[in-house]
């Protein structure tokens, strides 16, 4: 599914009128998806009336013929309209006058007792004021209203002892939802009370710049959000999480093909699932890969143990764990199912010898992970050196060596002391946590990697590889990704709320999963761990990386909904790892 701008989906929009689908059309289509979003919410309630906030141009006609479709399905609907006066030219009005839909204009409600009264009864408030023609502070009569309409929503929330529904200071929405998926998904969200007032934005909640994510503080954040045709990158970025509530993306008749050019996608279920390798019943571990995993110290035990459960839980047939030797002994009891490489060490963390046996034993694996919970120890950097610089410059090995060198031969050796190029003995490779800290100190450090190994910062490792402040990162985290996997030549997985994804070529995808559940220590570990599973199992990088953080995000919204949002832990989002799986694929 693609994501859009604001200038990208009007020009989407334009075509498709051109093509044959009117305007008319695809408001009519927009319409009757709200109201069936809100009847699908809400209906089973029997709640009380809905009072359509309607603005002027489009995004106010898609509200009044949300309207006008719940009238037909016996809701009692309320119209107040803000500059969007009873023309005879407005189509809309002449219908809902026919269907008998109280309807006050805001000009006419100066001291807004109408508006005051009817929130005062409202189940639902649907904000058709701005969608996405927001483009300058909101001032005057429509700051009032939104203002009005949000402090009634949050009273109306304390008197039912729900939280507040504006929560300004939020991070995260609720999950992805498709109109043009199974409806099913739309189930959990009925856990509404009766009293509680729901706010359903139509496109953008009013104030959310849908294009960059800003918000203006008087803006209505909503419950739910009903965009069309595509997602908007507002949706996403910014604040406009805080404000958007769960999103459901209602098909409106734009054809698919209109939007090939955009390479801005989300991954949707569907999708994902499509990635997953078979799991034929005549199968023997063999045949679903040998992951290879390097991780932990004295100081991050756990980190090698998560990433190891990570990838028996995605699938792995086989992981075995490369560990500095006192962490055998560890983790041996509690980590039954894999197998293990003692590595040579100082002081509990992997020490340069271990690079040489550590080479002796790669050839058979399918995947390797590198990284989780290594430390930032100068022993470390010794061994990731000797590892990643194993292959010396072919002018350096044909020189004489030692006293025999004459003074140019060693001048020039000492100016060569880098690899000619990236290893060419690697399994398809992932690098992780402090792989990725001791890369970014190093000169020229994309040229150390095979291309299209998958790395996965959070925004502090995205910050230190680019040498940017981490504001600087998350300000844009989407193109940054999308350039530095281009200049690195590598997968980039960029890690946090709406993980992106992207690979030299210029594909990208976003996660729509925003869970603090999975903003606590050791899920980054399980997260590597998964995608190296499914690297392990023959997909090719970039769809090991999407569908491997798909179930990574997937799994932490089945560990909230039945733990919580806090007190989830690094191994729930192991243990529901395969419940994901089989949601996804459905075995």
């Amino acid at each position: 599914m693609k994501i859009v701008t604001t200038d990208e989906m009007r020009g989407l929009e334009k075509a498709t009128d051109a093509a044959g689908w009117t305007y008319g059309d695809m408001m009519e289509a927009a319409g009757k998806a709200v109201a069936a979003a809100v009847e699908r919410r809400l209906g089973h309630l029997s709640p009380g009336p809905v009072v359509i906030l309607a603005g002027p141009g489009n995004n106010g006609g898609d509200g009044l013929v949300a309207g006008r479709w719940l009238r037909a399905w016996e809701w009692d609907v309320r119209v107040y309209a803000w500059k969007r006066p009873g023309a005879r030219s407005d189509s809309h009005f002449h219908k809902l006058a026919g269907l008998g839909i109280p309807l006050v204009h805001a000009e006419a409600d100066a001291d807004r007792t109408h508006l005051r009264t009817w929130l005062g009864e409202a189940a639902i408030v649907v904000d058709a004021l701005l969608g996405t023609g927001v483009s300058r502070p909101i001032e005057g009569d429509l700051a009032a209203i939104l203002t009005l309409t949000r402090e009634a929503v949050n009273e109306r929330s304390r008197q039912t002892g729900q939280a507040p529904a504006a929560d300004e200071d939020a991070d995260t929405a609720g999950a992805l939802f498709n109109l043009t998926e199974p409806l099913a998904e739309l189930d959990r969200l009925d856990d509404l009370q009766p009293g509680k007032v729901e706010v359903v934005a139509v496109d953008c909640a009013s104030g959310l710049d849908c294009t960059s994510g800003a918000v203006d503080a008087a803006a209505l954040p909503a419950d739910l959000t009903v965009t069309f045709g595509f997602p908007k990158h507002g949706h996403f970025l910014g604040r406009g999480p805080a404000v958007t509530g769960a999103l459901l993306v209602a098909d409106i008749g734009i054809p698919g093909d209109l939007a090939q050019a955009i390479s801005l996608e989300m991954a949707t279920p569907r999708a994902v699932a499509e990635l997953l390798p078979a799991r034929p019943i005549t199968a023997h571990k063999g045949a679903f890969g040998k992951a290879l995993i390097v991780a932990g110290s004295v100081y991050f035990t756990g980190a090698a143990g998560l990433a190891a459960q990570g990838a028996t839980r995605a699938g792995a047939g086989l992981v075995t764990l490369g560990v500095a030797r006192p962490l055998h002994a560890i983790l041996a009891p509690v980590l039954l199912e894999v197998t293990w490489l003692p590595l040579a060490h100082d002081m509990g963390v992997l020490a340069s010898d271990a690079a040489r046996m550590l080479n002796e034993k790669l050839a058979g694996y399918t995947a390797l992970l590198i990284g989780p919970g290594l430390s930032t120890e100068k022993e470390t950097g010794a061994f990731l050196k000797a590892f990643f610089q194993t292959e010396e410059p072919k002018a350096q090995q044909r020189s004489a060596i030692g006293f025999a060198a004459s003074a140019p031969e060693r001048s020039a050796s000492k100016e060569n002391e880098r690899p000619a190029g990236p290893r060419t003995d690697l399994p398809p490779l992932v690098v992780d946590a402090d792989a990725l800290n001791w890369l970014a100190q190093q000169e020229d450090w994309p040229e150390l990697l095979p291309a299209n190994s998958i790395l996965t910062p959070h925004p502090g490792e995205m910050a230190r590889l680019c040498k940017l402040e981490m504001d600087a990162v998350q300000a844009d985290r989407w193109n940054l990704a999308v350039s530095r996997a281009t200049a690195w030549n590598q997968i980039v997985v960029l890690k946090g709320a709406f993980t992106v994804i992207a690979a030299p070529d210029g594909r990208v995808r976003v996660l729509p999963f925003a869970n603090p559940a999975l903003a606590t220590a050791g899920t980054g570990d399980v997260l590597a761990g998964a995608i190296t599973a499914l690297l392990a199992q023959g997909l090719a990088p970039f769809d090991a990386a999407v569908a491997g953080a798909y179930l990574h995000g997937l799994a932490g919204d089945l560990a909230s909904q039945e733990i919580g949002f806090a007190g989830v832990v690094a191994e729930d989002i192991v243990s529901y790892l395969p419940a994901a799986w089989r949601r996804l694929s459905g075995r």
